[in-house]
């Protein structure tokens, strides 16, 4: 089980036990609205139950349907944005060997790869390029099949599988994961005949790893879902028991994020050491920018890769504005194991460390760093990991979850809504012309006019 490591120096002089106890009344209210699903949002918290709810028929369908595209495609296009490609993504490259792309022998299933994340014409273009040469599948996510960037790459995908295999050789290589009565995608999917998972009414897309949405393209990649799962709802288990800030990771890591909040720490990072871990960095980035930016409130989630960044923002970190805190990935086991060598000319000055391993290095790394930026006024938390599998991830992802959830909640905003992201929409619909849009493009062409003369 994974653990939130507060060791008294990491956090001395910034926050003490009185002023975090103080905290135990408000994350004990947050608390029961979430799992009692009364507060703001409870029409998206389908995800804190998930974990015991996913089914043996809903597993088995979903191993017996990925177990067909390992047979017949070499590549697998996940098309979809946001949560509806970051947690697979996240763990999929948790638990990939670091050069599975090169190399046949050094991957468990196809090649998963992803479309529809931006509008770039030249990755989509270079994309095609490399679906010539293969045999590929695709999962096309969306619960309304019309937002705009999974659905341009889902066009063309789409006609260029009926045109490389047929209508029904392409039939057979789509699956679509999507909403369960209604929405352009499912009209679609019904009326094609596709194998169509279905993305819960009460799930959002940033929670939603646990769905079809995550767990397809996980098994396809010949990862074991069920652990993934098991892990989950082990995490789920002490999450919901209890709001004690000493028995619940989920609900320390809430108060204590919350208060350095309140004492002007308005920028959090998530540090690891694993260059595997960069895409749990971005699915945490998205699941905490998303639910508690708004209303003018919310910690600005930021991610590093040391020691590779201690070569770029560590100096920022070290001595830039005292607005952060860090919380650390720890983990404590290597799944292989790698000695550094002795050189008799010992040009480099490296003999003192020969005979240790990388992981040692590497730890000492990390605690020299930790040590380091406290001295320069940077609090930082560690959580713990004994090694990286499909169950410590599920662990990881749903503490982080239920931890956004309460935290959103102590904040006194709703964490399962994004209205913001809507803004950007309306002036590249009005940009682009779109129908219904006309006074809008009117204004636009306007201001932008206005700010070419002056």
């Amino acid at each position: 089980m994974i653990h939130l490591d507060l060791k008294h120096e990491h956090i001395a002089g910034f926050l003490s036990d009185d002023e975090l106890q103080i905290m135990q009344e408000e994350v004990t209210v947050c608390h029961d609205m979430l799992v009692n699903k009364t507060g703001k949002g409870n029409d998206f918290l389908g995800w804190v139950d998930l974990p015991e709810e996913i089914s043996e028929v809903l597993l088995s369908q979903i191993e017996e349907d990925a177990r067909k595209i390992r047979e017949i495609a070499e590549v697998f296009v996940v098309i979809g944005i946001g949560g509806s490609y970051l947690g697979a993504r996240a763990v999929i490259e948790a638990l990939s060997h670091p050069f599975a792309a090169v190399s046949d022998s050094f991957r468990k299933g196809p090649l998963v790869i992803y479309a529809g994340n931006s509008i770039s014409q030249d990755y989509h273009a270079s994309l095609f390029e490399l679906l010539e040469e293969k045999n590929y599948a695709v999962a096309v996510i969306s619960k309304s099949g019309t937002t705009t960037e999974p659905a341009i790459a889902f066009r063309m995908l789409k006609a260029h599988l009926e045109k490389k295999y047929g209508k029904d050789g392409a039939r057979e290589r789509i699956i679509s994961i999507t909403d369960q009565s209604k929405g352009a995608l499912k009209k679609l999917s019904t009326d094609e005949g596709y194998r169509t998972y279905v993305i819960p009414d009460n799930v959002g897309g940033r929670y939603s790893v646990l769905t079809p949405v995550g767990l397809l393209p996980i098994a396809v990649a010949g990862y074991d879902i069920r652990k993934f799962v098991e892990g989950a709802r082990a995490m789920r288990k002490v999450c919901v028991a209890t709001p004690s800030l000493f028995e619940n990771p989920a609900a320390l890591y809430a108060a204590i994020r919350n208060s350095f909040y309140r004492m002007g720490k308005q920028v959090e990072i998530l540090v690891n050491y694993e260059p595997s871990l960069q895409y749990i960095t971005e699915w945490w980035k998205q699941l905490y920018g998303e639910s508690e930016g708004k209303e003018g409130e919310g910690i600005f989630p930021a991610g590093v890769g040391f020691t590779a960044d201690l070569h770029s923002m560590g100096q920022y970190i070290q001595e830039g504005q005292r607005m952060i805190f860090e919380t650390v990935i720890k983990v404590s086991q290597a799944s292989k194991s790698l000695t550094i060598p002795s050189d008799p000319a010992d040009l480099d000055g490296m003999n003192f460390i020969a005979g240790k391993s990388f992981n040692e290095v590497n730890g000492m790394a990390a605690l020299g760093t930790v040590l380091a930026h406290i001295d320069g006024e940077v609090p930082n938390l560690e959580l713990c990991l004994t090694k990286i599998n499909e169950e410590n991830i599920g662990e990881l992802l749903y503490f982080f979850e239920f931890a956004c959830g309460l935290s959103g909640y102590i904040l006194g905003v709703n964490p399962f809504d994004q209205p913001g992201v809507e803004a950007y929409k309306k002036n590249m619909f009005a940009l682009l012309g779109k129908p219904g849009y006309e006074s809008q493009t009117e204004a636009i062409r306007a201001r932008l006019a206005g700010n070419d003369q002056a």
